[in-house]
C-alpha cells in the first residue's frame, strides 16, 4: 500500500499543532504528494497553485506549506503580506532545480522574440523571467493561446513539453530538457509491464511521467478502441476528480505515490495501484511532526522572495489564470 504512516505517535503533536495554529492564526497546506498523516493535519490539500490560491483567500496571517520550496515561494508571491514557512528547509525539487536563471537568460538570448512558458514547478526567480506560467492541467490551453508564428520556450519539464507539443501541434515550440527525477523514473517499461499484467485495468498518467510519450502513441494507434478507453493523461487534481466518478474496478496510477491516499479516500470502491510503487519523492517526505511543531513554535524556515522578483513572477501567474492578460502581440 502506498500510504506512508506517521513516524511516531501523533497524539501529542496534534494537540500542540492545534494550539499553535490557533494562537498564530495559521493555515496548514499539504500537497497531494505528502504522506497521508501530513494531509490529515492540513486545512487544505491539493496541488501547489490551488493551495496558494486557497491560502490567499483566507484571513490567516501565517502560511505553513508542507511541500517543497517552489510551492512555498508561490504562496509568498500570491500573499506577499503573509508570513510563509516551509517546515522542511531542505525540501527542494529536482524539476525546479533543472533550470537556473542564468540558463534561462542564455536560452532567451537565442530566441529574443519567443514567449516563455514556465511550468509552476519552477523557482520564483525563473517565473520572474517568464511571460506566463502554466500548470499540467492548463499547459495545452496556454500554448494554444500563443499565435503559431511566435516561437515558444517551454520549461522545464521535457515530458510535459512533449505532451503539449503533440496535443497542440504548435510549430514553434522549443522544450527545455529538464525532468522530475521521480516522474522520469516511471518508465515506458513500467507502463508496459503493468498493462500486460492487468489487461482490464484503466490507467491515469501524469504528463510529467517518462511513460507519457509511449502512452500517447498507444492512444493514437488505438483509434478509439479499448486501449484509448483505458488511458487518461491527467494533472494531479484531475486524477482526484476522475477517481471520484470512476466506475472501474482497477485503476493503475502513474505519478508520485503520495497521491494514492487521496485517490483511495475519493473512491474506496476502486482498487488503485501504482505503476511504479517506488515512485516516492524524497523531498516531499522531509516533513516530520517535530519540524511542523518547530516551524510554528520557533518560526523556523520562513520563505522570503525579493519584492521585484515577486512582482514579475506574480504577473506570469496572473496571465496563467486570466486570459485577458495574455496579449502576445
Amino acid at each position: 500500500m502506498s500510504i506512508i504512516a506517521p513516524p511516531v505517535d501523533m497524539t501529542g503533536y496534534r494537540e500542540q499543532l492545534a494550539r499553535l495554529v490557533e494562537e498564530q492564526n495559521a493555515v496548514i497546506l499539504a500537497h497531494n504528494y505528502q504522506p497521508a498523516w501530513v494531509k490529515e493535519l492540513a486545512d487544505f490539500t491539493g496541488d501547489s497553485l490551488y493551495l496558494s490560491q486557497r491560502a490567499r483567500d483566507t484571513d490567516a496571517t501565517t502560511i505553513i506549506f508542507a511541500g517543497v520550496r517552489f510551492m512555498a515561494e508561490t504562496a509568498k508571491i500570491l500573499s506577499p503580506e503573509r508570513r510563509v514557512f516551509l517546515p522542511a528547509e531542505d525540501a527542494e525539487c529536482s524539476l525546479a532545480d533543472s533550470i537556473t536563471t542564468a540558463e534561462l537568460i542564455e536560452w532567451k538570448s537565442r530566441y529574443p522574440e519567443a514567449i516563455v512558458v514556465a511550468y509552476v514547478n519552477t523557482s520564483a526567480a525563473v517565473k520572474a523571467l517568464a511571460d506566463v506560467c502554466c500548470t499540467s492541467a492548463n499547459a495545452v490551453e496556454i500554448v494554444e493561446s500563443i499565435p503559431p508564428d511566435r516561437e515558444v520556450l517551454f520549461l522545464p519539464d521535457q515530458f510535459l513539453g512533449a505532451y503539449v507539443q503533440r496535443i497542440t501541434g504548435h510549430p514553434g515550440m522549443h522544450i527545455w530538457m529538464g525532468e522530475c527525477h521521480v516522474h522520469a523514473d516511471i518508465s515506458p517499461q513500467h507502463l508496459a509491464d503493468k498493462m500486460a499484467q492487468n489487461p482490464l485495468a484503466t490507467l491515469m498518467i501524469h504528463p510529467e511521467c517518462g511513460c507519457t510519450t509511449p502512452a500517447l502513441y498507444q492512444l493514437a494507434d488505438a483509434s478509439g478502441g479499448p486501449t484509448s478507453q483505458r488511458i487518461r493523461i491527467l494533472s494531479t487534481n484531475q486524477m482526484i476528480e476522475e477517481a471520484k466518478r470512476s466506475t472501474a474496478a482497477h485503476v493503475l496510477v502513474a505519478t508520485e505515490i503520495g497521491i494514492m491516499s487521496d485517490l483511495i479516500s475519493a473512491n474506496p470502491a476502486v482498487r488503485f495501484e501504482a505503476v511504479n510503487p517506488r515512485a516516492r519523492c524524497p523531498y516531499m517526505n522531509r516533513v516530520t511532526p517535530e519540524r511542523l511543531v518547530e516551524t510554528l513554535r520557533d518560526h523556523v524556515g520562513e520563505v522570503h522572495v525579493d519584492q521585484e522578483i515577486a512582482a514579475k513572477a506574480r504577473l506570469a501567474v496572473e496571465r496563467m489564470v486570466d486570459p485577458e492578460l495574455r496579449a502576445w502581440g
